[in-house]
Order: structure tokens, then sequence, then C-alpha cells
């Protein structure tokens, strides 16, 4: 069954899918286009075991969703207008100190 997430969920969630450069990689890719598995992989220069791993993360995110194509799956942004909120934030102006990195860059996790 398919719910609403109240609003803070829903940020929480893209915010902890954008905190991956992988994921934040392959959501640009979608972005451009839906995508199977192995050509993303192929495009991305990354494993088909990490691929995998990072997009099951945005499925469960509710950022992407399959879409089974004959005997093969396809993979697609879960709402067009996501590739609206990434072309925004994307070109959003931010102050970034070059010398400083955010202090949860270590951190780990997935939604």
């Amino acid at each position: 069954m398919l719910t609403v997430a109240p609003d803070i969920e829903v940020l929480a969630r893209f915010g902890r899918a954008l905190a991956d450069p992988i994921r934040c990689r392959i959501l640009l890719a979608l972005r451009d286009a839906p995508a199977y598995p192995a050509d993303l992989a192929d495009t991305l220069g990354i494993s088909r075991t990490r691929l995998s791993n990072h997009l099951a993360c945005l499925r469960d995110c509710g950022l992407v969703v399959t879409v089974p194509d004959g005997r093969r799956t396809r993979y697609e942004l879960a709402d067009e207008r996501l590739g609206h909120a990434l072309d925004d934030l994307r070109t959003a102006v931010v102050a970034v100190e070059t010398d400083r990195t955010c202090p949860d860059a270590g951190e780990k996790g997935c939604c």
C-alpha cells in the first residue's frame, strides 16, 4: 500500500538520499531519462552490485520506482517533479567555504 509521508519525513528521506554522491549521480542520470541498471552502472563507472545497493536505497526512500519491461527492469524517478527539484537544488546559490567540509560528510547511512 502506497501512503503519503508527512512533509518532514519526505524532506529527511530526500536529504539522506542526496547525502551520497553516487546516489546524487544516479538521480541526475534518471532525471535525464529512465535507465536499466546495467546501463547506469556503465555510465557511472561503478559495479552492478554497488549500483544495486544504491538503487535499493533510493527505492526505499521513495525516490525511484521500477518498471517491468519484458525480462528487464527499468528505473525511473518516482515523480517527474523530482527532476525539477533536483534542477532547483543543483542551481541554487550555496555559500561554501572551500577549505571546510560538512560535519556529517563522513557519516554513512540510508533511508
